[in-house]
């Protein structure tokens, strides 16, 4: 099947970001030169993969505008196109001042959120160059996401204008977050969801990033949606992959990825439950946390260890290394608003590790439903530390049971998260968007 122009909207290709990760697993075999991306300044940065893509169309300040007072803390973005290289990415606004991220994370988008105004505190439109530049590249097909109202409108709006058939794809159920806490959050959360039906009534394709979230979307949109989550490239991951369950001296638990909202708590509670096994068993398992930046609490464990970032092409070696990789999410009614229908990007990457996985997170959750359904981890579903200090002492002591879930993840993992597989239906759907 002869692949089609494709033009992605608001979702950069990249090795160090979820969405990003997801994008270049899918469209792993698609022609380069039929991949176009256009998406917001702030997103493009050294670390974009301009192996899978190279033609890029940066929304700046021609096509994205901030409201007054808004605009006195806007930073100017180049408007145009990118012609993306492994060696200079020509205006991509790569250094940011830290201090200016922190003040905006920490203090602006709060206040923003609580009052409503970050649903409207910035606008993106088409202006006459972006079109000019998306006519040239004449795409078949329109693949979009969206993580923000802005990006949610400027989807629509592209679709009035250029009619180009749209494959929609969900990461998480973002909506659900909208007005959690804060300012008229009813009036909010209920327009925003009039704008999502509206835009998936234009949609050619829904996509969803796993069954549990198709289900729920079919009731709440009243549209069919099509899973597809995370893929590998088996062969890349067959190289460090896991082969003896033998534990050593001070055995590993690692979790590798982000912490903030809906991972935090229970990382933490893991940290006490490690501390506990050490002390009832005194052994010295450490609890290694592969994160960006070392969290506050952390200093409060002696097993906890950080480990900064790694280069993609490591994380096979990084992950067989350690003795168990952990998936968490925080229990909280806000953190199960988030997560509840979301798949990590991680867990294919940990199921063909060969390394044992240990799930702790709520049971109404897209993880833990695929998790016990093809038992590819140990799943603890409840809010105990106590169950937790219980599953790793279990696991400490049961070679049999680490070697069992870690082949049962490898094989799950190659039926149903094979890129080559995966790839090829994901392409078959895209191309049906225009049949």
């Amino acid at each position: 099947m002869t692949s089609r122009k494709i033009l992605i909207l608001n979702q950069p290709f990249d090795n160090n970001t979820g969405g990003g990760i997801t994008l270049s697993n899918l469209f792993a075999h698609w022609e380069k030169e039929k991949l176009a991306v256009a998406c917001s300044g702030y997103l493009l940065t050294d670390q974009t993969d301009a192996k899978r893509c190279d033609n890029y169309y940066q929304l700046g300040s021609k096509e994205r505008e901030w409201v007054f007072p808004f605009n006195l803390f806007s930073r100017t973005y180049y408007s145009g196109p990118i012609k993306l290289t492994q060696s200079t990415n020509e205006n991509v606004v790569v250094a940011k001042s830290k201090l200016r991220v922190k003040l905006i994370t920490k203090y602006m988008i709060p206040i923003l959120d609580y009052f409503g105004f970050s649903y409207f505190a910035t606008k993106a439109s088409l202006s006459k160059e972006f079109c000019d530049w998306v006519e040239a590249f004449d795409p078949k097909v329109i693949y979009a996401q969206a993580t923000t109202r802005e990006e949610l409108l400027f989807c629509m709006e592209f679709k009035q204008r250029f009619d180009i058939p749209m494959v929609f794809h969900m990461m998480d159920d973002w909506p659900k977050m909208v007005g959690v806490k804060g300012f008229r959050r009813k009036y909010w959360e209920k327009k925003i969801n009039k704008e999502f039906k509206q835009l998936f009534n234009q949609t050619e394709i829904g996509l969803s990033i796993s069954d549990y979230m198709a289900e729920a979307y079919k009731v709440r949109y009243d549209k069919e949606f099509t899973t597809f989550h995370n893929s590998i490239n088996i062969d890349f991951w067959q190289k460090g992959q896991r082969k003896t369950y033998d534990l050593v001296d001070s055995p590993r638990i690692l979790y590798a990825g982000r912490v903030g909202l809906g991972i935090d708590d229970s990382l933490k509670n893991i940290a006490s439950a490690i501390e506990q096994v050490n002390a009832d068993l005194n052994t010295d398992v450490q609890f290694a946390l592969q994160v960006k930046e070392k969290p506050d609490w952390a200093i409060d464990f002696s097993c906890v260890e950080h480990n900064d970032f790694v280069a993609y092409e490591e994380l096979p070696r990084v992950f067989a290394e350690a003795d168990f990789l952990i998936l968490p999410y925080d229990f909280s009614e806000e953190s199960i608003s988030f997560i509840k229908y979301s798949m990590p990007t991680k867990a294919p990457e940990y199921m063909v590790s060969g390394t044992p996985i240990i799930i702790f997170a709520p049971e109404d959750t897209a993880m833990v439903r695929y998790a016990k359904k093809l038992n590819w981890a140990e799943v603890v579903q409840e809010n105990s530390i106590d169950e937790l200090v219980k599953v790793i002492k279990e696991l400490l002591n049961n070679e049999s049971k680490r070697k069992t879930i870690a082949k049962n993840a490898i094989r799950i993992a190659e039926q149903n998260h094979n890129s080559k597989t995966v790839s090829a239906e994901f392409e078959s759907i895209i191309n049906s968007a225009i049949l």
